[in-house]
């Protein structure tokens, strides 16, 4: 789903183009919305979008003055606007993509389209260097980045921000420490010996822990690890001495 944020001084124009988005079933999720420049850069260093939807006529401040304003611009863009001869001559010299209003759904699919194929290219170079990265310090200890493959996106997240994963048959859930879950269409053992020389622990069939997020050691109740956020991670009894070794290595 590709993460999109609308500016326009016009509320029905943003209602007419989330209108669209949805009535033709487009691969876009509007999450953010702004009637102004100022409140549009805000948005958009909040979110992080993977695109904006731009006016470029807007009252005090334009669609350029908020690219001017933003310190990065990692996202996709299309112009939205009505017929502004500098404007659209601007545009149409650096390539950038346009829709002119009244929008019309067929150019709206087409833009979509352009952006998806982009955003599928970055992600397949965002891949490659985290592989040329990993190659590069494979005998270094240094933290690496791990790429989390769903039916959505990649993500790539720290070995450090994952609390722990716990498995479903073929499906691992990875819980990371911003509170969020990602779920990936692939067995926990494929990631035990990969996260292992990070502090991971496998004490389950089912879960594979981050030792830095762990508590304390029940014994009772057949014995289980107190995670920081209170959750309770059960130890098979035949992992319960490589736990134990593990759990001495804690501080070291």
């Amino acid at each position: 789903m590709i993460r999109a944020v609308i500016i326009d001084d016009e509320k029905n124009n943003i209602d007419n183009l989330t209108g669209l988005l949805k009535k033709y079933s487009l691969n876009v999720d509007v999450i953010g919305i702004a009637t102004n420049a100022d409140d549009g850069v805000q948005k958009i260093l909040e979110t992080n979008p993977d695109l904006l939807f731009l006016d470029i006529q807007m009252p005090d401040k334009n669609g350029f003055d908020v690219l001017r304003a933003l310190p990065h611009h990692q996202f996709e863009l299309i112009f939205v606007t009505a017929y502004d001869q500098y404007g659209i001559q601007a545009v149409k010299f650096a390539a950038i993509d346009y829709l002119l209003k009244p929008i019309n759904p067929e150019e709206l699919k087409i833009s979509i389209a352009k952006v998806e194929e982009k955003l599928s290219r970055k992600k397949a170079n965002l891949q490659l260097e985290n592989l040329l990265e990993l190659i590069k310090n494979k005998d270094s200890k240094k933290e690496h980045k791990l790429a989390l493959a769903t039916t959505k996106e990649i993500r790539f997240v720290n070995t450090s921000e994952i609390i722990r994963c716990e498995s479903s048959n073929a499906y691992t859930t990875f819980y990371l420490s911003d509170g969020k879950n990602i779920m990936v269409s692939k067995p926990i053992f494929e990631y035990e010996e990969l996260l292992t020389e990070y502090g991971f622990i496998r004490c389950h069939q089912s879960h594979l822990v981050n030792k830095k997020f762990i508590k304390s050691l029940i014994r009772e109740d057949g014995g289980y690890l107190l995670l920081e956020d209170d959750t309770q991670i059960p130890i098979s009894r035949n992992k319960k001495e490589n736990v134990l070794k593990a759990l001495t290595t804690l501080n070291k």
